[in-house]
């Protein structure tokens, strides 16, 4: 009924727009045979209660049958129709950290020695060395380009010749810190840890474990979606879906959480320490209790209470 392929869909939809929709296909006794996911781009609410249109563009619309989409949606405060995304609180965060890549991109492709002024006062320059100046710093720009400029004044003054930087201050601004700011807020509004998206750690502890991490957010966010997912279940009328656990599987079992049957031989090298515990209890010599209890001493234990002590 619920293929993986329309499941990928449908949940990119619902992480995406903060909403997704579901089209329910009935058989000829209006039993419901499939679920497919129609693009929530593109789809738009009837005036009519339970009318959905698909709008691919002007003229271009498909008209559902009434009572076979199914819409959930995250809520939202200013209306009932639409879903909310739950990342659009770090939408300027994104595009603040999108300008400050597009501008030292744009000042690396520029290269740096277009952000400086020339001033040049020494009276000893002739205006042809000026005009061969001007032509090699035009010809400095651009990626790759990083020439040196030879200019030959005899008798010139030590301040004749100034290159006064104008732009370069500006270009180091805080390109990391904006970065790194920007990446923590996309991150808490997505509310994933970093070490499960593969973030280099800049401190020498790191994040910490990732077992207890995939944990916290199995349990808090995951499991979370995963419950929002049974109103399909609801709407159909039966499980259309299955969920995986949403803790991390301990070591020594599968991603299921089964633990794997043991080999006879794997059994074997498990059970030998036993065996050794064993002989080593009935190689301990009975001691005697040094107190006696009223005149009498007490009696002598057996190897196998002695063994008994000795196993968990």
């Amino acid at each position: 009924m619920f293929s993986r392929e329309a499941f990928e869909q449908f949940f990119t939809d619902w992480v995406h727009f903060g909403m997704a929709y579901l089209e329910r296909r009935n058989s000829v006794l209006g039993i419901a045979m499939t679920l497919t996911p129609p693009l929530a781009k593109y789809m738009r609410r009837g005036v009519v209660p339970g009318m959905s249109f698909q709008v691919g563009g002007w003229k271009d619309e498909h008209e559902f049958a009434a009572g076979t989409v199914f819409q959930p949606r995250e809520a939202d405060v200013g209306q009932e129709i639409y879903g909310m995304p739950a990342w659009l609180a770090a939408l300027q965060s994104a595009l603040l950290n999108e300008s400050a890549t597009l501008f030292r991109r744009k000042y690396d492709n520029n290269g740096p020695h277009a952000g400086f002024i020339f001033f040049l006062s020494d009276p000893r320059v002739s205006d042809d060395d000026v005009i061969a100046l001007r032509e090699s710093l035009k010809g400095a720009r651009g990626p790759g380009n990083f020439k040196n400029l030879f200019l030959h004044s005899p008798n010139g003054k030590k301040d004749g010749l100034q290159l006064i930087p104008v732009s370069e201050v500006a270009a180091r601004d805080e390109f990391t810190g904006i970065k790194s700011t920007t990446r923590d807020d996309v991150f808490a509004s997505l509310r994933i840890p970093p070490q499960l998206l593969g973030v280099v750690p800049q401190n020498a502890g790191g994040f910490g474990s990732i077992r207890d991490a995939f944990n916290v957010w199995g349990q808090t966010e995951l499991a979370s979606l995963q419950s929002r997912m049974t109103r399909v279940n609801e709407w159909v009328g039966k499980s259309s879906s299955a969920s995986s656990p949403s803790t991390y599987p301990a070591s020594g079992t599968r991603p299921d959480g089964i633990a794997p049957q043991h080999s006879p031989r794997r059994l074997r090298q498990a059970a030998r320490p036993r065996r050794q515990l064993h002989r080593a209890a009935d190689q301990v010599p009975t001691l005697r209790n040094a107190q006696s209890h009223e005149g009498r001493e007490p009696p002598l234990r057996s190897p196998r209470a002695i063994r008994k002590s000795f196993l968990p």
